[in-house]
């Protein structure tokens, strides 16, 4: 059990790569808060873990919003008890180029994808101070290797990397480790609502699974397998570093 008696706080845990590390950390002994805007799929994924024999909590916030990040983390150390991981993973994808792209559809992405680092990190820190806990932001590989029609989405994640190697410095002097993970194309909501917006979708997920030299679109578990490594002590002299779990796709990623 590499992560027995510790508490994780997981955002944009009610579906896709969230929800697997949510079910993958709890069955390796973490009690999980399952956060999530969908407090619905927060509350299945909570529940769906305390059926499994665990400990979850669920809750409902909106990671852009200050006051909800400071609600959320003081709900789960009074909770669960205490905080000794915490994974940002929630995020939102706007499919457009430079030109097309709004003031609003801007702000919003950098709202939840970035932004949101900086609340939750910011009220996170007592506790994790206490646990010398470890951090793991969730990036993607787009954000090293762009791709076309998504410029927003990109910079936030390029921005999430760069965010995540500061943090790494200033956490480090009290034990607390910070790192990104970066996937390539994975089977969540995100995923298939891009892909089922494209003219052709078979076609598109075909092309999508042809990107990667392993020839395939990864699973959210495939996912959380990797998020796991990082957050235990197998990690724990890693800090302030990007994990590829891309399937080979920066040896030779093609975006079309």
């Amino acid at each position: 059990m590499r992560l027995q008696d510790r508490v994780a706080l997981i955002t944009g845990a009610g579906s896709g790569i969230g929800a697997a590390a949510a079910r993958r950390f709890a069955a390796e002994g973490a009690a999980v808060a399952v956060v999530d805007v969908n407090k619905a799929g927060a509350d299945a994924v909570a529940a769906e873990i305390q059926a499994a024999g665990g400990r979850a909590l669920a809750l409902a916030a909106d990671v852009a919003q200050e006051d909800d990040v400071r609600a959320m983390v003081r709900e789960t150390t009074h909770t669960l008890g205490a905080l000794h991981i915490l994974v940002n993973n929630a995020a939102i994808f706007v499919d457009k180029d430079v030109e097309s792209t709004t003031e609003d559809e801007w702000d919003r992405i950098m709202d939840i994808n970035v932004k949101s680092l900086l609340w939750t990190c910011k009220y996170a820190l007592p506790a994790l101070k206490a646990t010398k806990g470890v951090i793991l932001n969730v990036a993607s590989m787009v954000g090293v290797h762009a791709q076309p029609n998504s410029i927003a989405y990109c910079t936030s994640k390029g921005a999430v990397i760069a965010f995540t190697k500061a943090l790494a410095l200033d956490c480090a002097p009290y034990g607390i480790r910070a790192n990104t993970l970066c996937p390539a194309s994975v089977t969540t909501p995100l995923m298939e609502g891009f892909i089922n917006m494209q003219p052709d979708p078979d076609a598109m997920r075909a092309s999508v699974a042809a990107r990667h030299p392993l020839g395939y679109i990864s699973s959210p578990e495939e996912m959380a397998d990797a998020a796991l490594f990082l957050v235990s002590d197998e990690a724990s002299f890693v800090t302030g570093t990007e994990l590829h779990a891309d399937g080979g796709g920066t040896l030779g990623y093609k975006s079309e």
